[in-house]
């Protein structure tokens, strides 16, 4: 395990932030932390990387115990926040000069790695530019580029697509997902469900400071009722046959269609057609549809909030 968190607890004044949480995320892959705003996502992202102490509770980040080692934990790690770190009134190249410079690297590593991390994220081009002078997909690959310089072996990414277009959220996606294929763990908190949906092998729902859910996205997704199979027929009596064999369904005989309720598991849809096929029943067209994550979002924050009134 890469980090393991147990009964994580935070307050400010009479406000509880963090109402001991439990984390525990598998190095090289991507754990996503979701929740409203307020939840206490960017505080677990604090406290995991030593910017703020914890009122209680123990983790691990690569092996260093966050209280007992947090210089350990800090030469491990590398955080981008929703804010961006980039000095404006600097180049790209200077960006990355001055990070590395912070890293306590020499001259030749710190320039090598410099040029290495421009030529991966794209930035050649624009290296002597200031950085004022960007667009924000580019901000955004210079700020994480300034993260890798350090090298490091777990990296929080605190909304890291936050106010970007599509095109550059995409873009930032596949770095995301070449930093895992390369080792990297990473720890990402996002508002947009359909990137946690793409990117996470694991997700977590944070809420008023508790964990409600978690799971791989197609767990969660399966834990919320509203899911079918929906059956198209070729004929009127292969759709009659099917409504009598599958007993409580919803039909609609105009499309010859019939939507059975299902979580759309693989061993649930191979039973529905095992009886269809028993049944000598024919099947023109099939589509499973699931609950998406805005369904997961939506019932396990809604859920603790009517537990909390």
């Amino acid at each position: 395990m890469t980090i393991t968190a147990t009964g994580l607890r935070k307050s400010f004044g009479d406000k509880v932030v963090l109402d001991g949480i439990d984390l525990t995320v598998d190095r090289g892959t991507i754990f996503a932390l979701l929740g409203p705003n307020g939840a206490g996502k960017t505080t677990t992202v604090n406290i995991l990387s030593t910017l703020l102490r914890p009122d209680a509770g123990t983790a691990l980040v690569d092996g260093h115990d966050l209280a007992a080692d947090p210089d350990g934990v800090r030469a491990a790690i590398g955080v981008t926040g929703q804010f961006s770190a980039v000095d404006n009134l600097l180049t790209g190249a200077e960006n990355l000069k001055l990070m590395a410079d912070l890293h306590h690297l020499d001259r030749a590593t710190g320039r090598r790695r410099a040029t290495e991390l421009l030529h991966r994220f794209g930035l050649t081009e624009a290296a002597t530019k200031p950085a004022s002078t960007y667009s924000g997909g580019m901000r955004r690959r210079l700020d994480l580029a300034m993260t890798l310089i350090g090298d490091p072996k777990v990296i929080f990414l605190d909304e890291p697509t936050t106010g970007l277009d599509p095109r550059s959220r995409r873009d930032m996606w596949q770095i995301v997902r070449d930093l895992v294929a390369g080792g990297v763990t990473i720890l990402l908190t996002t508002q947009y469900l359909d990137e946690a949906d793409e990117l996470a092998d694991r997700i977590a729902v944070l809420d008023h400071g508790r964990l409600v859910a978690e799971g791989t996205p197609d767990e969660l997704k399966r834990q919320i009722p509203g899911g079918h199979v929906s059956l198209r027929f070729p004929d009127v009596p292969s759709f009659e046959s099917a409504v009598r064999v599958l007993g409580p369904v919803t039909p609609d005989p105009e499309t010859l269609t019939v939507r059975v309720p299902g979580d759309g598991s693989v061993r649930s849809l191979k039973a529905l057609l095992d009886r269809l096929d028993q049944a000598a029943i024919e099947v023109g067209d099939l589509s499973v549809h699931t609950p998406d994550l805005d369904d997961v979002f939506l019932t396990f924050t809604e859920t603790e909030k009517a537990a909390a009134r």
